[in-house]
């Protein structure tokens, strides 16, 4: 796969998988059907700008996105104030994480998640995507499998066609069989910038400002930052990141963009091999999900009959299938090392586990059950290895004290020192 065509299904499978949610979450917090679209809109040209500044400045795949955990958060939310009263929400969720990147103790932190761990928590939040092709054979068993020996196919012969060639299969299919039900919400997407003047609530700041900004920093910039590290991205400009984006989602806010973060499962496509052997070239390919981002903000009504029903579906197929090499990617670099396959392990297990504690995702939690892991077992290794130095001191000095002691006994002999013993016996006789 070439960077253009990764950022394009990037952007494409991420769009179709997540942009319901975010419709859903702008309407549940007072947002009209044209406040939501605008807020939609909003965001993929407000990340698409950011993805394409950064990108260019650092060299480096850093795409952004909407935070769809924060979008299901708006969802759950309790409608109870004005939309109005949610934009100042996010005002202050955005600022909240410009000030994260301010601090430079934290970016420290970020830095120090064992690789390991941060690739067992990886393999599982793709673990599920990759299962995405096998569950959807019972609901469209026909266009499942075509896209399925597509792939095959060209994966045998032209390993980097092959997820083209499956999207490709997938589109087609679509094409000459639409989907009849059309969701009104995707047909509210080609819509123009609304504005809505913030106002701020005490309590709706900490009832959703504050829970927005936790879940959009834990579950999508620590899983994409370490996304980035996991490929080998050295020197990731943490602090840049957290200071744009939040100033980002504060420019989104007044428009009705909820928050705005790098990306964390897109990334497995836009800077993974898949992208482009070269690591050095994969940034490109932010620059093509930025345009994708923008065309589908503006024109998102023209292809809404690929984004519902069915073409969820197969699209989701086809976002599994591109993720495979980044699933056994990070699957090897967890379960290399004997001595850190435990926290790797845990890391993998809590995050497909999928729970959620106190609106925090499983992401994080897989983070911390790994990252407490690894200092149990460090800990085991420092004891162990403290009482084997003991043992082989005890060891040492017992071997030393035995020579010694032969030693002694060998210059006593030379030197004519005759035991008690021996003397009593020569005088009795």
């Amino acid at each position: 796969m070439s960077p253009l065509t990764a950022g394009v299904v990037a952007s494409l499978v991420s769009y179709a998988s997540t942009f319901t949610i975010v419709l859903t979450g702008l309407s549940a917090v007072g947002a009209t059907s044209a406040e939501s679209a605008s807020g939609l809109l909003a965001l993929c040209v407000v990340q698409a700008v950011l993805s394409v500044v950064l990108s260019w400045r650092y060299r480096m795949p850093l795409a952004f996105s909407w935070s769809t955990p924060g979008a299901a958060l708006l969802a759950t939310s309790d409608a109870t104030h004005t939309f109005s009263d949610a934009v100042g929400a996010f005002v202050v969720a955005g600022l909240a994480a410009s000030l994260t990147g301010l601090i430079p103790a934290f970016g420290k932190l970020v830095g120090k998640i064992p690789l390991p761990v941060a690739s067992g928590m990886l393999a599982g939040i793709l673990l599920p995507l990759c299962l995405l092709p096998l569950t959807a054979v019972p609901q469209m068993p026909i266009a499942v499998v075509v896209v399925l020996l597509t792939w095959l196919i060209l994966t045998a012969l032209s390993p980097r066609w092959a997820v083209p060639g499956a999207l490709a299969a997938a589109i087609m299919f679509l094409t000459l069989f639409p989907d009849q039900t059309v969701s009104t919400a995707a047909a509210a997407t080609g819509a123009a910038f609304l504005w809505t003047t913030p106002t701020f609530h005490p309590s709706v700041i900490v009832g959703l400002g504050v829970p927005l900004f936790l879940v959009t920093m834990i579950s999508q910039n620590l899983p994409g930052l370490s996304m980035l590290s996991s490929f080998g991205y050295k020197n990731v400009p943490a602090r840049t990141i957290f200071v744009a984006s939040g100033l980002s989602s504060m420019m989104a806010a007044p428009f009705g963009g909820h928050a705005i973060n790098l990306v964390a499962l897109s990334a497995a496509i836009t800077a993974g091999p898949e992208a482009h052997p070269d690591q050095s070239k994969r940034w490109t390919s932010s620059l093509s999900s930025a345009g994708a981002y923008a065309i589908l903000g503006v024109t998102g009504s023209l292809i809404a009959p690929f984004l519902t029903g069915s073409g969820l579906i197969l699209l989701g197929a086809v976002a599994g299938l591109a993720l495979l090499s980044a699933l056994t990617s990070n699957l090897a670099t967890a379960f290399t090392n004997p001595k850190t396959r435990l926290p790797a392990a845990a890391s993998f297990l809590v995050v497909v586990s999928g729970i959620t504690v106190v609106h925090i995702g499983s992401a994080f939690w897989g983070i911390a059950a790994g990252v407490v892991l690894m200092a149990v077992t460090r800990v085991n290794r420092l004891l162990s290895a403290r009482r084997s130095s003991l043992l082989h001191g005890w060891v040492t000095v017992s071997s030393h004290a035995a020579r010694a002691a032969g030693v002694f006994m060998m210059a006593s002999n030379s030197t004519g020192v005759k035991r008690p013993r021996a003397a009593w016996r020569r005088r009795r006789w």
